[in-house]
């Protein structure tokens, strides 16, 4: 089956701290993943874990802002407080299924995304894509 983006799409992340913001959801973290955020944040890992880290059924996410939904770690709407130990969950945004479901659904997130379709983007290959596409 021909994906309809088989011909790659155009991304690239301008930093805009959008993909942080406003909506209530999951960032799943792995206990490895913790362990960076907690040496990239120079505490220890229980300490990351309680104030950072929730425990929804089974698996790990980082928590929220219950005010706004934003990520705890995004700072002044913008900055990643732990951008080079953020989660693949976020290191592979916006190639998550959801958004990738349709023509439709990647015009969705553009909405949200300014990199997405940027006029100085380069054309991301359907490799490339596939090798960080997050599902289910």
């Amino acid at each position: 089956m021909v994906k309809w983006y088989s011909k790659g799409l155009k991304f690239q992340c301008t930093g805009c701290g959008k993909c942080c913001t406003g909506s209530p959801g999951y960032v799943w973290v792995t206990p490895e993943e913790v362990e960076e955020i907690a040496k990239a944040l120079k505490i220890t890992l229980e300490e990351c874990v309680r104030l950072y880290v929730r425990k929804v059924g089974d698996r790990y996410s980082l928590r929220e802002r219950p005010k706004n939904y934003d990520c705890v770690f995004l700072k002044d709407k913008k900055y990643c407080q732990i951008y080079n130990a953020r989660p693949q969950q976020c290191r592979r945004y916006p190639w998550w299924e959801e958004n990738l479901e349709s023509p439709e659904s990647w015009a969705e997130e553009k909405k949200r995304c300014e990199g997405i379709d940027h006029p100085d983007a380069p054309t991301i290959s359907l490799k490339v894509i596939e090798e960080n596409l997050i599902t289910g």
